[in-house]
């Protein structure tokens, strides 16, 4: 055995060789190998930073990967993309700049990753610094004539501010911002803080703790002073065949004052403007009017309040009965019957429009143009000469039309 081993084992490892090329043959013919860009960048994780260290630099908070895998492969990749990870491992690393390779980790084999877009990534390490600040508030705008902002509170007074030692030395101070253009009512709001620099340009790149504040402050009003609501006084009714939609009044409230305080308490809480007349009005109305006030009350800024009044006409429909239906478009040579001779049209639109509307004012017609002689289905047509109203219906809606040659007897239809 061993002298025919010696002599065959060439033929043994040749016959070896092929059983393996035929194997992985039909392995690669049955899964083959595919290269491909994965349809989503998968996202980078950052392990092992020194909780002291912070990173003060943009980092791609995400990297595209080329894999070469067998389609059974891919096909679990695609199924569970999260089987593919990419590490940015920042173990033992001290304050300074430092790249480092992305580790591209992957849950499945066999697999090779053919490129890792971006591979190397550069950032600074910076110690870790906190700085603690009172909060500045900042007041915009003045309160509504006749009144006056109380004592403001602040909740917290203070917050912390952490980041990279270099950014964290920028700041200054930290202020929130508080509008009180107009304000009647106590105010009560959680802002956001605002972190600033010597040049009160804001700085980036830090963490605000707590990231708002609660600012509340008491909104009275003076002595002698009141807000009242208006009420509109009209005189007079529309033209026939309108009506009123809306009736608005701008500003709703004004305030009053008087030097007497007791002047002002005692006011109903509404007053009325000077009477507007609507006699006859057929359309929208905008205009100033000046308020009725008692003896020894003034309004606060503009005398008069804008009044706008919406004007309409009211819809309505009417049925013209048996109106002629002309015949357009009809051939050389050609005659035509029209059966019925006449339709009924409804109609509807502003009723001013439908009162003065006439029979010469609407027209019926049948459109022949290119038909040749035989009997027709034809839509008929309708031309209001009065804009705004519109065709509803008309019965009958379609229109039987028989067309001959010129000296050829017809047969007329019998209805």
């Amino acid at each position: 055995m061993f002298r025919w081993i010696s002599e065959n084992y060439r033929t043994f490892l040749w016959a070896f060789a092929l059983s393996i090329a035929v194997w992985v043959a039909a392995v690669t013919s049955a899964d083959p190998d595919e290269t491909r860009l994965l349809e989503a960048p998968v996202p980078v994780q950052i392990i092992g930073q020194d909780p002291s260290l912070v990173i003060n630099s943009d980092i791609p908070k995400e990297v595209e990967v080329t894999l070469r895998a067998p389609r059974s492969v891919w096909n679990l990749i695609d199924a569970d993309p999260q089987i593919v990870q990419a590490i940015l491992d920042i173990s033992g690393l001290s304050s300074g700049e430092h790249s480092i390779e992305v580790q591209i980790q992957i849950d499945a084999r066999p697999i090779q990753i053919v490129s890792v877009g971006p591979g190397t990534i550069t950032f600074i390490l910076e110690t870790l610094a906190t700085q603690t600040l009172s909060v500045d508030l900042s007041l915009a705008g003045e309160p509504a004539v006749g009144y006056q902002v109380g004592e403001t509170s602040l909740e917290p007074v203070e917050i912390v501010v952490a980041g990279a030692q270099s950014q964290v030395q920028k700041v200054a101070r930290a202020r929130v911002s508080v509008d009180l253009s107009g304000i009647r009512q106590n105010y009560d709001q959680t802002l956001p803080i605002e972190v600033l620099d010597e040049k009160g340009q804001l700085v980036e790149g830090i963490t605000v703790s707590p990231e708002t504040i609660h600012v509340s402050m008491p909104v009275s009003q003076q002595g002698g002073y009141r807000d009242v609501a208006i009420k509109v006084i009209t005189t007079g009714r529309v033209a026939s065949g309108y009506r009123l939609t809306d009736i608005s009044v701008f500003p709703p409230v004004v305030t009053v004052f008087a030097g007497d305080p007791q002047l002002v308490s005692e006011l109903p809480g509404v007053l009325e403007t000077q009477a507007l007349d609507l006699q006859n009005a057929q359309e929208d109305i905008n205009t100033r009017i000046a308020l009725n006030l008692p003896e020894g009350i003034s309004i606060v800024g503009e005398q008069t309040v804008l009044i706008q009044v919406g004007v309409s006409p009211i819809e309505s429909s009417i049925t013209l009965a048996s109106e002629k239906v002309e015949i357009t478009g009809l051939g050389t040579g050609l005659s035509a019957q029209v059966l019925p001779l006449n339709v009924d049209v409804i109609l509807s639109g502003p009723l001013p429009l439908l009162d003065t509307l006439t029979r010469q004012g609407i027209r019926v017609t049948v459109d022949l143009t290119g038909l040749l002689p035989g009997t027709h289905q034809v839509v008929p047509k309708v031309e209001v000469l009065i804009s705004d109203i519109v065709v509803e219906s008309i019965l009958p809606n379609t229109i039987e039309v028989v067309i001959s040659l010129n000296g050829v007897p017809t047969i007329t239809p019998t209805p």
